[in-house]
C-alpha cells in the first residue's frame, strides 16, 4: 500500500513535535527550577500544625490579624480568607497547648466579636508520614502503569506513556510552586486523578495507533501515527472540554475548600490533553518503533489466543460428550 492510498491526516502533529518538545522542555525547566529554589507550599497535612477557622460579623482585616498574632509570639502563621471576607483561616505551627486553650487564647487576642468555628491539629510525625505515603502512592501508581502498558501493548508504548505522565506531574507541581498555592492531601488526590486521566487519553491514542499499524501494510510509522492522532482528536478535545466545564464550575462555585483540588485538576487536564498528543506519541517515534516487527509479534499473539480459544472449545466439547455418555449409561 502506497502513502497516497493511506488516509492522510488533516493536521501534521508529528512534524510539529520539535516545537512541542521545545515548549515542554521550557515548562519542565521552569517547573524544576521553581521546585528546587522555593519548593512547594506544603499545607498543614504535611507540615503539621494547628488550623483555626474564625468568623467575623464584618469584613476581617487580615493585616490586623497578622499583627496581633505576631505580637502574641505565634510564629509561622498563615492568614487568609476562607470562602468570604468574613471567614478567616489561620494556620499556626504546632502548639503545645490544647485546642480549648488555643480557642480561648485566639478569642482573647482577636476580640470578643469573633466566632471560632473549628480547631484542627496535625502532629509533625503524622505530617511526615503523610508526606512519605503520598510520595509512595505516586511512585506505585507510575510503576503499576508502566507494567500494565508494557503488558497490554509494548515496552515502547509504556515508556511513552510514563514520560507523558511524569511530564504532567512535574508541570502541575511546578505551577503550584511558582504560584505558591497550598499543597495538601486534596491536591495530592488531584495529582493521582490527573495521572489516571492523562493515561486514559494516552491509551485511547495508543490503541488507535496499534489498530492502524495492523490494518495497513504501510511500514513508515509517522503517517500512521499522524492518522491515529487525527482520528482520536475530536474525542480527546470533547472529553477534555466537558471535563473542564465541570471543573471550572467546581473552582468558581464550590467554595474555598476545593479551590486547590479543582485548580490542580484543571491544570492537569489541560497539560494531560497536550501531552497525550505532543509528548507520548513523539516519544514512541523517537524510541525507534519497528512496524514490521510489531506486526509479527501481534500476529503471534493473536495466533496464541486463537489456539487457546480453540483448546478451550475442544475441552468444553469433550466435557459435554462425557456428560452425555454418563447420562446414557445411567439410563441403561
Amino acid at each position: 500500500m502506497s502513502l497516497r492510498s493511506l488516509k492522510l491526516p488533516k493536521i501534521d502533529f508529528i512534524n510539529k513535535r520539535k516545537y512541542a518538545m521545545i515548549f515542554s522542555a521550557f515548562l519542565l525547566i521552569v517547573s524544576i527550577i521553581s521546585l528546587g529554589l522555593q519548593g512547594l507550599k506544603l499545607g498543614i497535612d504535611f507540615t503539621g500544625g494547628t488550623l483555626v477557622e474564625v468568623g467575623y460579623q464584618q469584613t476581617a482585616d487580615l493585616e490586623d490579624i497578622r499583627a496581633k498574632l505576631a505580637s502574641a509570639n505565634y510564629a509561622g502563621t498563615n492568614v487568609q480568607y476562607f470562602g468570604s471576607d468574613t471567614e478567616v483561616l489561620i494556620q499556626l505551627e504546632p502548639q503545645s497547648i490544647s485546642s480549648a486553650k488555643l480557642s480561648s487564647s485566639i478569642i482573647q487576642m482577636l476580640g470578643d466579636g469573633i466566632d471560632v468555628r473549628r480547631v484542627e491539629f496535625v502532629g509533625p510525625k503524622v505530617g511526615e508520614e503523610l508526606t512519605n505515603d503520598g510520595g509512595l502512592a505516586l511512585l506505585y501508581a507510575l510503576i503499576g502503569i508502566l507494567i500494565y502498558v508494557a503488558f497490554r501493548f509494548e515496552y515502547r508504548f509504556a515508556l511513552g506513556s510514563i514520560t507523558a505522565l511524569i511530564h504532567d506531574v512535574i508541570i502541575t507541581l511546578g505551577v503550584f510552586s511558582i504560584l505558591q498555592i497550598a499543597f495538601d492531601l486534596t491536591v495530592l488526590a488531584a495529582i493521582l486523578a490527573v495521572i489516571g486521566y492523562s493515561l486514559n487519553d494516552t491509551i485511547v491514542v495508543f490503541d488507535r495507533i496499534r489498530e492502524n499499524f495492523l490494518s495497513t501494510r504501510h511500514i513508515e510509522p509517522l503517517p500512521i501515527v499522524n492518522d491515529a492522532l487525527n482520528q482520536t482528536l475530536t474525542r480527546t478535545l470533547m472529553t477534555s472540554l466537558t471535563t473542564l466545564l465541570v471543573l471550572l464550575a467546581l473552582f468558581y462555585l464550590g467554595g474555598e475548600v476545593i479551590h486547590s483540588f479543582a485548580g490542580a485538576l484543571i491544570i492537569g487536564v489541560v497539560i494531560g490533553t497536550y501531552s497525550s498528543i505532543f509528548v507520548a506519541s513523539p516519544v514512541l517515534m523517537w524510541l525507534g518503533f519497528d512496524v514490521p516487527n510489531f506486526r509479527e509479534k501481534e500476529a503471534e499473539k493473536l495466533k496464541r489466543e486463537k489456539e487457546k480459544e480453540k483448546e478451550k472449545k475442544k475441552q468444553a466439547e469433550g466435557k459435554k460428550r462425557e456428560r452425555k455418555t454418563a447420562s446414557t449409561i445411567c439410563q441403561i
